[in-house]
């Protein structure tokens, strides 16, 4: 359970993250698939992830404190629509850097918008994860904005694309941050991705 959650530091250079020194789990996705409301229900604090409704507003690697325990990161969004080349190179330099260099980094969530078809840059950015060996599992968001067949069915789509990338597809979660469907589930993943790195850096 989330009980205390508290913004540590943002940055641009993955070099200037917090000492590695315990458990961090991330969450990144495509611009606007509601990423911060996602943050902000998970840790029961409304104005913790700045929510917008300009895509691609976290540009920035955000650290938060979680229990005195563990970092939740939120990273800056891929797919920018209106971003400038140069910038958007920049961004993504600093995510896979971040992505691939992170030594405590024991789980990343790709959120997906449960309302769309499957997306390429998503399914690209899911084989990009599995190629260079990192621990993804996805969260269907917005789940409350179709009937329940629709959303079901955008999701099998979804993981049916994965299983021609992977052998089997990833742990996936359905959430809505309006009604908090998913919350319990995705939060107890959390403290099972956290246990287990403890024990293995207990080890």
């Amino acid at each position: 359970m989330i009980r205390k959650a508290e913004f540590v530091i943002s940055n641009s250079n993955p070099g200037n993250c917090p000492k590695p020194d315990r458990a961090e789990i991330a969450f990144i996705g495509r611009s606007n698939v509601g990423k911060s409301s996602l943050i902000n229900m998970l840790t029961n604090k409304k104005g913790l992830a700045k929510t917008s409704q300009t895509p691609g507003k976290t540009q920035l690697i955000n650290h938060f404190l979680i229990n005195d325990q563990w970092y939740l990161v939120d990273l800056p969004g891929y797919g920018f629509a209106k971003v400038n080349v140069k910038v958007k190179e920049g961004w993504e330099n600093m995510i896979k850097t971040y992505l691939t260099k992170r030594e405590n980094l024991c789980g990343v969530f790709i959120l997906i918008d449960s309302r769309l078809e499957p997306q390429k840059i998503d399914l690209e950015f899911l084989l990009w994860c599995g190629v260079n060996g990192v621990p993804a599992a996805l969260i269907f968001t917005k789940a409350d904005k179709l009937s329940k067949t629709k959303t079901d069915q955008n999701v099998r789509k979804f993981l049916k694309k994965t299983e021609e990338i992977f052998e089997e597809a990833p742990d996936y979660f359905v959430t809505s941050a309006e009604n908090q469907m998913g919350k319990d589930e995705v939060n107890a993943f959390l403290e099972e991705l956290v246990r287990e790195y403890e024990n293995g850096a207990a080890e």
